[in-house]
């Protein structure tokens, strides 16, 4: 498995992070989120920054561990950043070449939009680190449960988990597949963009077929155990609200009160 690959991973520990209820963890990553797209100012995103380091640093896992995870995303930061950068024509131009230009505004964007991406890859991050992913299933389900009579609610966390929990597999299994192409010849990084994207045909082939079978053999399994879905089903995990998931609550409260307020 890649190490920059960081979704879908569960890292064991008894932090204060990993203590908390999952169904806060989920409801707080949401406004957070929420809140790091209200941000305007340099202000906002230095509270911002300083309340997720002081979250990392609660979680007991190394900042490199969060770091590594930005690599997979690291294109579409960079591709977005640029577009804020020099297609911004706001503002004074720092520097002009045809119809490149790098204003202030369009810089100020660029910083704005870099910390956005990280703070949410960063935030998203957290959660599922410090939460089982069987754990986030049925904070899904408690958190979807008023939605029971319309919607087949466990089904649907219980998707959203398999989906996260596969993630790192799939990864796995296209590491390999790529790995078997090169050795049979196959070089990935030659040609131009239509002979790349044709070197990629003879990998999603075989994944797919491995994901079916992934898919097949879970639904076996799953059979075999005697599952049947959400009725009459009980469960060996309770949710337990406690004084450190008020704790915490209180204190993202009182994190969207100031950075409205400001």
């Amino acid at each position: 498995m890649k190490d920059n690959l960081i979704i879908g991973r569960y890292i064991p520990g008894n932090s204060f992070i990993h203590r908390l209820d999952p169904r806060f963890k989920l409801v707080a990553m949401i406004l957070f989120m929420v809140l790091i797209f209200m941000a305007s100012g340099w202000l906002d995103y230095v509270i911002l920054t300083a309340v997720i380091l002081g979250l990392i640093f609660l979680s007991n896992i190394s900042l490199g561990v969060y770091v590594r995870g930005l690599k997979p995303m690291l294109i579409i930061i960079v591709f977005t950043v640029v577009l804020q950068l020099f297609f911004t024509y706001q503002g004074d131009v720092i520097w002009s070449f045809g119809p490149l230009k790098l204003t202030t505004d369009g810089l100020l964007n660029a910083v704005m939009i870099f910390m956005r991406f990280v703070l949410v890859i960063f935030i998203s991050t957290i959660v599922t680190l410090t939460t089982q992913p069987i754990t986030l299933t049925d904070a899904l389900e408690n958190l979807f449960s008023p939605l029971r009579k319309i919607l087949p609610v466990h089904e649907v966390a219980l998707m959203l988990s398999i989906a996260l929990r596969f993630v790192p597999t799939l990864m796995e299994e296209t590491d390999k597949i790529m790995d078997t192409q090169r050795a049979r010849g196959v070089d990935f990084s030659e040609g131009n963009l239509i002979d790349r994207i044709k070197a990629i045909i003879p990998i999603l082939i075989p994944l797919f077929i491995s994901a079916f079978n992934r898919a097949y053999d879970l639904a076996i399994a799953m059979e075999a155990r005697g599952y049947r879905g959400s009725e009459g089903r009980t469960k060996y995990r309770q949710l337990k609200w406690q004084r450190r998931d008020t704790l915490a609550s209180i204190v993202l409260i009182g994190l969207m009160i100031l950075i409205i307020w400001i």
